[in-house]
């Protein structure tokens, strides 16, 4: 089974500031075995969703 988890990242008007947010969070969730599966973009945020394998059952 895959487990899923879905972050919602604010974006700023300070570039400089979202790409260390965003490097940030891809750096912890990857340290924890999450993988990037889908990244939307809208005017004022990022939809980031991390997935990976689950326990069976």
């Amino acid at each position: 089974m895959t487990e899923y988890q879905a972050v919602i990242l604010r974006v700023t008007r300070h570039p400089r500031e979202d790409e260390e947010a965003l490097t940030d969070l891809l750096n912890e969730r990857s340290r924890s075995g999450w993988m990037l599966a889908t990244l939307a973009h809208g005017d004022d945020r990022l939809t980031v969703v991390f997935a990976r394998a689950g326990a069976p059952g």
